[in-house]
C-alpha cells in the first residue's frame, strides 16, 4: 500500500511551554544533525535515506504566535491533501493538538502512540488549556483519536490518572517496559515522540529533565515494534538551549532517522 512520501515540516513554536522556552529553535538543529557527516544515511531497518525522493522536506511553517494553531492545522492539512505523510519537527508538545486535528479530517479511526515522560492530560495547566501539558486532553475530549497509548510515563499524578480513566487512555508507565505488544494497531497510526521520554543522561537538551527514562536503544526498539500504517508523526520538546555539545541534537536525529526508516520500510517504498 502506498501511504505517501514522508515529509518533514518544521514547526518552530514554543509559546505554550510552562517552564523554559527554546524548543522553537529545534527544527534546524535536528535537520543539521540528520545531515551531519558523522554518520551515514542508512537506518537500522536497512533503509537508505540518501536515496533521492525517499523522503521530502517542506521547510518550516511561518506564522505569528497569535495565529499559530490555525496555521499549523492548515499547513498539515495541505500536506495530507497533497498525498504526503507529515513528520513535524517541533516545537513544544502543544503543536500535537492542531496537527492531530488536521489528521482527524481524513482519519476517523486514528491510533496515537505517544512516547513521553509526561501524560500531558491536564484539563488546564496554570490557567492555560492550550499548554504543552494539555494537548492529549484536548485531543481525546474532541474525539480525534479512537485510541491513545502512552509509553514511558513516569510523572503521572492523581488528576492525570483520572483524566486517563475518563478518556480510556492506555498508560504504560516506565516501570512496565518493555511493552512491545502494546504497540500493535489496525489502521492508521500517528506517532508523537517527546524527547523527554529519554533519560536525560542520553538527552540533556530538554526543558523538563525527568531521570529514570528510556535509553536510546529502548526507544528505538519500541519504535521498530510499532505495527499499523504510520500516516504521520512528530518529534517535540528538544530544547537546544539546554543541549550539551550537540548530544541531544544527534539523538533527535537518530530517533528521526529510525522513525523515517520505519515509515518507509512499512509502506513498500523500498
Amino acid at each position: 500500500m502506498n501511504l505517501g512520501t514522508p515529509t518533514l515540516i518544521g514547526i518552530p513554536y514554543d509559546a505554550q511551554t510552562s517552564y523554559m522556552r527554546g524548543p522553537g529553535e529545534a527544527p534546524g538543529k535536528i535537520r543539521a544533525a540528520l545531515a551531519c557527516d558523522a554518520s551515514n544515511s542508512w537506518t537500522e531497518l536497512g533503509v537508505d535515506l540518501g536515496q533521492a525522493g525517499i523522503y521530502e522536506d517542506a521547510g518550516d511553517l511561518k506564522f505569528s504566535e497569535a495565529q499559530a494553531f490555525a496555521a499549523i492545522e492548515s499547513g498539515i492539512v495541505k500536506l495530507i491533501d497533497e498525498g504526503k505523510r507529515p513528520v513535524s519537527l517541533g516545537g513544544d508538545h502543544s503543536i500535537t493538538y492542531p496537527i492531530v486535528k488536521a489528521f482527524a479530517r481524513k482519519y476517523s479511526d486514528l491510533t496515537i502512540f505517544h512516547f513521553d515522560a509526561h501524560p500531558d492530560l491536564y484539563d488546564e495547566f496554570e490557567g492555560n488549556r492550550r499548554s504543552h501539558a494539555c494537548p492529549f486532553a484536548r485531543i481525546m475530549e474532541s474525539g480525534l483519536a479512537k485510541r491513545l497509548v502512552q509509553v514511558g510515563i513516569r510523572t503521572i499524578n492523581r488528576h492525570q490518572r483520572e483524566q486517563a480513566a475518563r478518556f480510556g487512555v492506555e498508560v504504560v508507565e516506565m516501570n512496565a517496559l518493555p511493552a512491545y505488544d502494546r504497540l500493535r494497531a489496525a489502521g492508521p497510526v500517528y506517532v508523537t515522540f517527546d524527547m523527554d521520554v529519554l533519560d536525560p543522561a542520553f538527552a540533556p537538551g530538554i526543558s523538563h529533565r525527568e531521570p529514570g527514562g528510556m535509553s536510546v536503544r529502548e526507544a528505538i526498539a519500541h519504535l521498530h515494534a510499532i505495527s499499523g500504517e504510520i500516516v504521520g508523526a512528530d518529534l517535540v520538546e528538544f530544547n537546544p538551549v539546554r543541549d550539551v555539545d550537540g548530544m541531544t541534537a544527534a539523538v533527535a536525529a537518530k530517533i528521526l532517522k529510525e522513525l523515517l526508516g520505519k515509515m518507509i520500510s512499512g509502506s513498500g517504498k523500498v
